[in-house]
């Protein structure tokens, strides 16, 4: 796809619609190959992929891809699976007549500053296509790490569902423990055709100064089914993301989940967008918050375009101290007297009679604490490998009531 390069430079200045913006000058965006395989990463670094679920031996995998600053340094596909998967940059030289076709038409290069910059610049990230009817039982996983301090981080993703397939995607993204500032700007097209089904789950562990910026669009077609999970618990300075669902055929479902915990000095700015723009669509946004300390800010919209539709938006917060703070802003937009639009938000503390039942139980007051604030962000998020659950599991249960106190 060619692109307007003074319309693109000209957004560059554009500002943000929510959030603060970032000056590029003060990163370095180079394409430097600067390690060639997974092998080269500090031994802190493999620990980070296992904490964001990706397995290094790539068992129980059906593919797998790594890039490290903006260079791709893993591309693998299992022996006999029926998927393609490429470097962006490689798979637009490769498949020009689907560059054309979805290259950019979910995003718009030209949004904002941060997918301005991307489509400017070489093209880097991964490109998944599945043909009609294939169903790919075990998970690809798709990993974007920041190894150097001060990195600009460029990605622009891909993905296309033929008519009636299946893939189940684990995307880790995370630093280097040594680094400490950088920005992450991910872009993200994904198609789901017609009674395709996609589930995307996404666990982040970035260091402590680095901003992400991330845009990512779905658009699902007729009987079409996207599932997204969202998971960050660790410390991040400023996450600023928006991610925006289309159902634009009959029967086309939607169903974004997101568990979020703020410590002290964190800021997150994260939402979710449902767009059902024909009859008989339906969509599920849910989002569990905890802050220690830090900043939430917890958008969602649902907007139902035309009659028949029903969605439900839910988005729960949980404070443990009066250091921080979260801000819950559901919306809904009906356009016809039709359509079935709800939400739930509430923001509070744990009610001590809670902690009183559990200790008349034989807790101490902590493990009673910690034991409400797990039964809290646990979402009964459908699809995932069992390996993976439990990781995300684990990490709950590693966290306490005392964590950012």
């Amino acid at each position: 796809m060619s692109v307007n390069k003074e319309k693109l430079t000209e957004a560059l200045d554009k500002k943000a619609i929510y959030g603060e913006d970032l000056n590029f000058t003060s990163y370095d965006d180079n394409d430097t190959v600067r390690i060639k395989s997974t092998d080269e990463l500090s031994a802190g670094g493999k620990k980070k992929l296992e904490r964001v679920g990706i397995e290094l031996d790539e068992a129980g995998r059906s593919a797998t891809f790594v890039q490290v600053d903006n260079a791709a340094v893993t591309v693998n596909v299992k022996k006999d699976t029926p998927l393609v998967l490429m470097n962006t940059g490689d798979a637009a030289k490769a498949f020009p007549e689907l560059v054309e076709k979805y290259w950019w038409k979910a995003v718009s290069p030209e949004t904002d500053k941060y997918t301005a910059k991307t489509a400017l610049e070489k093209e880097t990230g991964y490109f998944i296509h599945v043909k009609a009817g294939t169903k790919i039982s075990a998970p690809l996983q798709a990993c974007v790490f920041m190894g150097h301090e001060d990195q600009l981080q460029r990605v622009h993703n891909v993905i296309i569902m033929e008519e009636g397939s299946e893939l189940n995607i684990i995307s880790g993204c995370a630093s280097d423990p040594t680094v400490e500032n950088g920005v992450h700007i991910g872009i993200s097209e994904f198609f789901i055709g017609k009674n395709a089904k996609m589930t995307f789950t996404m666990i982040h562990s970035w260091g402590e100064k680095v901003a992400v910026r991330p845009r990512t669009v779905a658009i699902v077609d007729e009987g079409g089914l996207y599932m997204s999970n969202y998971v960050c618990l660790d410390k991040v300075a400023d996450v600023q993301m928006y991610p925006t669902c289309r159902l634009i055929g009959k029967g086309a479902t939607a169903r974004l989940n997101s568990i979020l915990v703020a410590p002290e000095g964190a800021h997150l700015d994260i939402g979710g967008k449902a767009i059902l723009e024909v009859s008989g669509t339906k969509a599920e946004i849910i989002t569990r918050s905890i802050s220690t300390g830090g900043t939430i800010i917890n958008r969602g919209l649902l907007q139902g375009l035309a009659e028949g539709v029903r969605a439900h938006l839910e988005c729960n917060g949980l404070m443990l101290n009066d250091k921080g703070r979260i801000y819950a802003i559901p919306e809904l937009d009906a356009h016809t007297g039709n359509s079935e639009l709800s939400h739930e938000a509430a923001v509070g503390r744990i009610a001590p009679e809670e902690i009183e039942y559990l200790m008349a139980r034989g807790l101490d007051e902590e493990e009673a604490a910690a034991t409400i604030v797990r039964g809290f962000l646990n979402i009964n998020i459908e699809g995932l490998p069992e390996s993976l659950e439990k990781k995300i599991t684990d990490t709950l249960d590693t966290f306490t009531y005392n964590k950012g106190m």
